[in-house]
C-alpha cells in the first residue's frame, strides 16, 4: 500500500538539511519510497500547508515512573530519600506496565516515535511497547541494592542478559543494558557487564558524570567518572553516556576518542540544580549528542518540543551567544542526532528514500503557529505536543487528529489508577516518615 502525504513542509533533517515546501512524500508498507516526487499511489492525505518532519528521537527517559511526576519536585537528594524507597516498595511490574503504557501514548502524543527506555521489568515493558508500535531500545536497570525486581546487581545483571537473549532479534525493539550509576555498582559487575555487552556488541547506557556526591567520590580517588569507566574500558561506541554534566576537558576527550554517544536531558538537569552540560564542547569534538527527556518524574514530561526550547534557551544565556545552536541545528539534535546515538541512523532520523516511514505532522493552523517564516524556528520556539496533528511509526499511524488511533487515552488513565493503590499507600508512609506534607 503506498501512501502519499502531500502539501507540507518536508524537513528532511538528513546530512544536507534539506526542505522542501508546498510538496508530497510517499511511502509504502514502512520505508519511504519518494521525497517531492510525483509517483503512483494508493491512499492521498492532505498536509493541508503542515510541517513534515522524521519521528523524533528521545535518546533517555523512564517510562514507567509517570506516577512520580509531580510528586517533591523541590525535595533535595530526591533519588536516594525519596524516589529509591518509593520504587522498592510500590514498583509492582502491573504498575511498571501499566504507567508504561501511558508514557507511549504521551511520546506518540508528542511526536516521539523512538525511545531509550531505562528501567526494571524490562521483558514486560518490551512487549507493551511492541504491542503498542513505538521503536523502542529497552534497557534493564542494574543497581547494587534491593529494589523492585532484583535482590542486588547480579540478580539485575542476570535479567538483563536472559532479557537481551531472548529480544535481541527483534525488529523494533532493541535489548540493552542499563546500568545505573558509576558510584551504584560495584567495579567488578561493571567489568563483568563490559565483557558481555562487548561480546554480543550491545548497547549500554548509564548516568555519568551527574550527581554532585558522585563527583566527589571520584575526586577523593584523584580521578572522574569517566576516566574511571575508561580504566575499565567500559567506553566505546555503544555506550552512551546520559547526562554527563560535569566531564572534564580530559574527559570530553576520552568521550570523543571512544566515540561514546551522549544523551542530553536539559530539562531534568537543570530542574534538579546539577548544572548545565558542555554541549558546544560535545559537538566541537564530534561527540555524537541526541536529546531525552528523563523520566517524568525527573524531566516531568516527554515532550520534546520543551528540551528543544530549553536547549537553545539554556545555552544561549550560558555562553552569553544568542547565535549559538540556531534552531536548524536544534531540530538536527532532536531526529538525526538522537538517531545516531542510538545507532539507528541508517534507518529513522531523517526523511530519506529506504528509510524508515517514522514520520510527524505538524499542523501550522493554531495561532501560536502563525505566520511560517521559518519552520524550524516554529519548532523550537513556537510549537508544542498540542501540535502534533499525526504520527506513523514503520508507516503505521498511531495518531490521527491529535488522538491515539488504537488506543482510548482514559483507559489507559483508568487502568493504572486501578493498579496504583500499593503504590499511594507507601507514598503516604514515605511522606510521614520523611516529615513531608
Amino acid at each position: 500500500m503506498k501512501t502519499r502525504i502531500e502539501n507540507v513542509t518536508l524537513l528532511c533533517c538528513d546530512l544536507a538539511q534539506h526542505i522542501y515546501t508546498n510538496s508530497s512524500l510517499t511511502f509504502e508498507n514502512d520505508r519511504i519510497i519518494a521525497i517531492n516526487e510525483d509517483v503512483p499511489y494508493d491512499i492521498c492525505i492532505d498536509g493541508k500547508n503542515g510541517i513534515l518532519m522524521p519521528g523524533m528521537v528521545n535518546t533517555h527517559t523512564h517510562l514507567s515512573m509517570i506516577p512520580f511526576r509531580s510528586l517533591q519536585d523541590d525535595l533535595p537528594d530526591r533519588l536516594r530519600r525519596f524516589l529509591f524507597p518509593l520504587e522498592k516498595e510500590a514498583m509492582t511490574q502491573r504498575l511498571a506496565v501499566s504507567a508504561a503504557k501511558i508514557g507511549v501514548a504521551e511520546s506518540l502524543l508528542s511526536g516521539v516515535t523512538t525511545v531509550m527506555d531505562m528501567y526494571y521489568y524490562s521483558d514486560a515493558l518490551a512487549q507493551v511497547y511492541d504491542s503498542m508500535g513505538i521503536r523502542a531500545l529497552v534497557a534493564q536497570t542494574i543497581v547494587n541494592q534491593n529494589m523492585c525486581d532484583a535482590e542486588d546487581e547480579r540478580e539485575g545483571f542476570n535479567i538483563a542478559k536472559t532479557f537481551y537473549e531472548k529480544w535481541v532479534n527483534h525488529p523494533r525493539i532493541i535489548p540493552a543494558f542499563g546500568p545505573h550509576g558509576t558510584t551504584t555498582l560495584t567495579k567488578k559487575t561493571l567489568i563483568d557487564l563490559k565483557a558481555y555487552t562487548q561480546k554480543h556488541n550491545a548497547l549500554v547506557c548509564m548516568h555519568v558524570a551527574e550527581m554532585d556526591d558522585e563527583m566527589a567520590h571520584f575526586r577523593e580517588h584523584n580521578t572522574t567518572p569517566i576516566e574511571f569507566l575508561n580504566s575499565i574500558h567500559l567506553l566505546n561506541s555503544n555506550f552512551i553516556s546520559v547526562h554527563t554534566i560535569h566531564p572534564t576537558d580530559h574527559d570530553i576527550e576520552l568521550l570523543s576518542q571512544h566515540n561514546v554517544g551522549i544523551a542530553h536531558c536539559i530539562g531534568a538537569n537543570i530542574k534538579a540544580a546539577k548544572g548545565i552540560a558542555p554541549l558546544k564542547s560535545f559537538i566541537e569534538q564530534g561527540i555524537r549528542v541526541g536529546l531525552g527527556t528523563d523520566g517524568p518524574s525527573s524531566g516531568n514530561t516527554l515532550d520534546l518540543f520543551v528540551q528543544m526550547n530549553l536547549v537553545a534557551k539554556c545555552h544561549k544565556v550560558h555562553h552569553h551567544d544568542r547565535k549559538l545552536f540556531p534552531a536548524k541545528e536544534i531540530v538536527q539534535l532532536a531526529t538525526m542526532g538522537g538517531a545516531s546515538v542510538l545507532h539507528l541512523d541508517h534507518l529513522i532520523g531523517s526523511l530519506e528514500v529506504g528509510k524508515k516511514a517514522d514520520l510527524v505532522l505538524i499542523e501550522t493552523d493554531s495561532v501560536n503557529m502563525y505566520p511560517n517564516h521559518d519552520p524550524y524556528s516554529l519548532l523550537v520556539y513556537s510549537a508544542n505536543a498540542s501540535n502534533v496533528h499525526s504520527v506513523w511509526v514503520d508507516g503505521i499511524q498511531k495518531v490521527n487528529n491529535k488522538h491515539l488511533v488504537d488506543y482510548d487515552l482514559k483507559q489507559l488513565k483508568d487502568e493504572c489508577d486501578l493498579e496504583s493503590t500499593l503504590f499511594n499507600q507507601k507514598l503516604h508512609q514515605i511522606n510521614q516518615t520523611l516529615n513531608i506534607t
